[in-house]
């Protein structure tokens, strides 16, 4: 009974349990692909149903990440199958759960608020767009904005990041930027700018 009521996993040269990051991506990945889908059908269609459908599967599936063991958690485990060719990478559990804990909190409210009174407006909407950027850095950054959250807001720092990015403290030549880049980026802003004045 303890095995399935745990929270990441003890690995022998790590000091916290840890969880394997690369599978909490794809996981993101894919609750991010049925997040925008039920959104944009909510927000183009006014059909709240598919949205419905999925906070609560999101709830279901962030209440068993967090309050049983991530392993069982349905986006988890097509996050595993996704991944099972690659590489592990460790990353803590302790920020990962702190991090999944405010997914559940929001999903718990979205829950209340939409599904079961049916409540609509601004409010849903900028709780989704926030659950949607949490997912995106996540997805697209292997940016964990949760666990950086969790260094913020508690008195642990957090080991073992995605990417080192707790233990990174100066940048190596190939990560800095160039004001070259930054002309392009600028460039690149100025063009969209005049396209939207010519259209």
């Amino acid at each position: 009974m303890k095995k399935i009521f745990q929270f990441g996993e003890k690995i022998k040269g790590f000091e916290v349990k840890v969880l394997n990051e690369r599978e909490a991506r794809a996981a993101a990945g894919i609750l991010f692909l049925f997040a925008m889908i039920s959104f944009f059908i909510a927000f183009l269609s006014g059909n709240f149903t598919p949205i419905k459908i999925f906070i609560t599967i999101f709830m279901i599936d962030f209440s068993i990440r967090v309050l049983i063991n991530p392993k069982y958690s349905p986006s988890m485990i097509l996050g595993k199958i996704a991944t099972i060719n690659q590489k592990v990478e460790y990353t803590g559990a302790p920020q990962k759960r702190f991090a999944w804990a405010i997914g559940l909190l929001l999903a718990i409210f979205m829950f209340y608020w939409l599904v079961l009174t049916n409540h609509s407006g601004i409010l849903n909407l900028l709780i989704c767009l926030f659950c949607l950027t949490l997912l995106f850095f996540e997805t697209a950054f292997g940016i964990c904005i949760g666990c950086w959250m969790y260094n913020k807001f508690t008195k642990r720092q957090a080991k073992h990041c995605p990417g080192g990015v707790c233990e990174i403290k100066r940048k190596e030549k190939i990560q800095k930027i160039s004001i070259n880049q930054i002309i392009i980026l600028m460039l690149l802003i100025i063009l969209i700018w005049a396209i939207n004045l010519i259209i």
